[in-house]
């Protein structure tokens, strides 16, 4: 069985979202729906409705991420060859046009709300790892093959470079 792998930053974030809602938000949200029952008919209490609805929504949430960051594995430590692409790494690519693409290598769980990042399990990641600077990949899509150049590999972040 394939291991869920998260950078030490991506399990911050999902900690962080699992506290907020747990901590904050869902005992707000309790508290105005006591408030909207104590109002009486529940029925036609827009209130009453809506912070049910959002109740519901915050502890699916919860589960879900109580039950993910068990079963996630936190990557820390760099790879031995620093020169190569493996998960974790931030890639600059360039394709034959000049185009030029730099994200950071993965997990699922990290990719939402990112634009700056690929899952480890994408078409174009598993194409790079291992590869080095100045290596030809060749990325299979579903409009054919799509021919990169590895132009930058590093292992910090860009912000943190700046």
């Amino acid at each position: 069985m394939r291991k869920n792998l998260i950078t030490k930053a991506g399990m911050l974030r999902l900690k962080d979202e699992l506290n907020q809602l747990w901590r904050v938000e869902r005992p707000e949200v309790t508290k105005k729906v006591s408030w909207a029952a104590s109002l009486g008919d529940r029925s036609e209490n827009a209130d009453y409705q809506y912070n049910k609805k959002r109740l519901r929504e915050i502890d699916r949430r919860v589960r879900y991420l109580s039950k993910r960051v068990e079963e996630l594995q936190v990557v820390e430590v760099l790879p031995d060859n620093t020169d190569k692409i493996f998960f974790g790494a931030f890639v600059e690519v360039e394709n034959e046009n000049g185009d030029v693409h730099s994200f950071q290598i993965v997990g699922y769980d990290e990719i939402f709300d990112r634009k700056d990042a690929i899952s480890v399990d994408s078409p174009m990641a598993m194409a790079l790892l291992q590869k080095e600077e100045g290596d030809e990949v060749i990325v299979r899509t579903p409009e054919g093959k799509v021919v990169w150049y590895v132009s930058k590999i590093s292992y910090l972040s860009p912000q943190a470079v700046s």
